[in-house]
């Protein structure tokens, strides 16, 4: 009782002494009742809940689990035989400084330090083999950076098995997580995506000399499937990898080619995917357009933006298209500057003009402004477009179309749509309170800017 009284004050409990003499009292007088000799740990765990942790069990797992069973990790010497591949991850764990453990530990790694992207690779080659020692973890250090890792590391006793089980595939944990990613990417059947993924993990861990058979499954596996939404599923992923490229300093250049074969397909063979789609196969096109018009983005090459930007025009200019396909791509376009604010106005006032269905119409304005009100917030003549059209509507059409536009709008943050009811309440008003612009200080922090820039201003 005195060590559980301990264990509590350790994690700031209010445990006293007349605690344990009254939890001893009541565990002695428990084994009387079931004519004992002496407590056993039947009556000590009974008196522990009832006494010291007022009747909570999730105390009395904490005490169990420290007391009873215990966190001591037991070992074995060094001169015990043991399989090759346990032997070089020991001596890998030893040059690493990563010693095992049965608890908790957290581990953050900067990986622009040598010592640390050593253990990132090691640890993403054990995940590979199903050694499941150390866990993807949240950092409390805000970064955006693709330099930081966090990892949650703990040994568990059954992870000594999973190190036997894992040795079939090499005697090194290097050459064992080569093997493992070759057999997954050249089985029968598999996905483009299951491919995409492996090779995602094999840059992570560092495999340098499996990545050119697993670019060529790439490619292979890219040229069998004729799915443009597996394609459009799978070149983020890829893009990604190119990004953590950078950072560990592998040599990606043909992933590159890649890359831009399958984004040729993906613009090749969009425009006749994008016809014909019912409305959940609608909305699944449009979230992979916008994951592969970011992974674009990240990418930052002209060309491919290029092309991007080329096949989402033809989309926004047909007719046999699902609304909230082309008001994705006008709103697209809008942002990046492909269309200017006329044609923009020009596009929604069309969608919405009358003999157009109603859902149509509501699913249009779902893909033009789903996602953020920010464009609505500053171009105050597409939000009295859409408010007019609203306000027009019959009684039932209103019905039809409220749980679509409720859904468009109600996904804006609180602050966005208390801004977008000011505009519609206030009209002029609102624009004829904010405060005129002084052309004269402006002008004074753009010389300052442009002389702490070296530029002319």
């Amino acid at each position: 009782f005195t060590r559980v009284a301990r264990e509590l004050r350790s994690e700031d409990l209010p445990v006293s002494s007349a605690h344990v003499i009254e939890a001893t009292r009541l565990a002695h007088t428990l084994a009387a009742l079931r004519e004992r000799p002496l407590p056993g740990l039947a009556e000590v765990t009974e008196a522990t809940r009832s006494v010291l942790c007022d009747g909570d069990d999730v105390l009395l797992d904490l005490v169990t689990r420290r007391l009873v069973v215990g966190e001591a990790l037991g070992g074995v010497p060094d001169e015990t035989p043991t399989v090759p591949l346990d032997a070089d991850l020991q001596a890998r764990s030893k040059t690493l400084r990563l010693k095992r453990s049965a608890v908790d530990k957290n581990l953050d790694l900067d990986l622009r330090k040598d010592n640390d992207l050593q253990r990132s690779r090691l640890l993403h080659r054990l995940a590979l083999l199903g050694i499941d020692w150390a866990r993807a973890a949240t950092s409390a250090v805000r970064s955006t950076g693709t330099f930081r890792e966090s990892w949650t590391l703990r040994w568990e006793p059954e992870l000594s098995v999973a190190v036997v089980e894992a040795s079939r595939w090499g005697t090194t944990v290097e050459s064992a997580a080569h093997a493992i990613v070759l057999d997954r990417v050249w089985r029968p059947a598999i996905s483009l995506g299951e491919v995409t993924d492996t090779l995602e993990k094999a840059l992570l861990a560092d495999l340098r000399t499996a990545i050119p058979d697993v670019l060529a499954a790439v490619d292979a596996a890219a040229a069998l499937d004729h799915d443009v939404l597996h394609l459009m599923s799978a070149l983020p992923a890829l893009i990604r990898t190119l990004r953590y490229g950078d950072v560990r300093g592998t040599d990606l250049s043909s992933l590159g080619d890649v890359t831009d074969a399958m984004l040729a397909r993906i613009c090749a063979g969009l425009p006749a995917a994008a016809t014909g789609l019912d409305s959940d196969a609608a909305d699944a096109l449009r979230t992979a357009v916008d994951d592969v018009h970011i992974a674009i983005a990240v990418r930052d090459d002209p060309a491919t933006r290029r092309r991007w930007l080329g096949t989402l025009r033809v989309i926004a200019d047909r007719d046999d298209v699902d609304g909230i396909l082309t008001g994705r791509t006008v709103r697209l376009l809008r942002d990046m500057g492909r269309i200017d604010e006329d044609e923009t106005a020009l596009r929604v006032s069309r969608a919405l003009s009358v003999g157009s269905d109603p859902g149509a119409k509501a699913r249009w304005i779902d893909g033009f402004v789903g996602g953020g009100a920010v464009l609505l917030m500053h171009d105050q003549s597409l939000l009295r477009l859409i408010d007019d059209w609203v306000s027009a509507l019959p009684a039932q059409d209103f019905v039809d179309v409220l749980p679509v536009l409720r859904r468009t709008f109600g996904a804006f943050a609180p602050a966005e749509r208390r801004t977008l009811g000011a505009v519609v309440r206030g009209g002029e008003r609102t624009r004829s309170t904010a405060p005129s612009v002084d052309t004269e200080r402006g002008a004074r922090a753009i010389r300052a800017t442009a002389l702490i820039l070296g530029v002319p201003a």
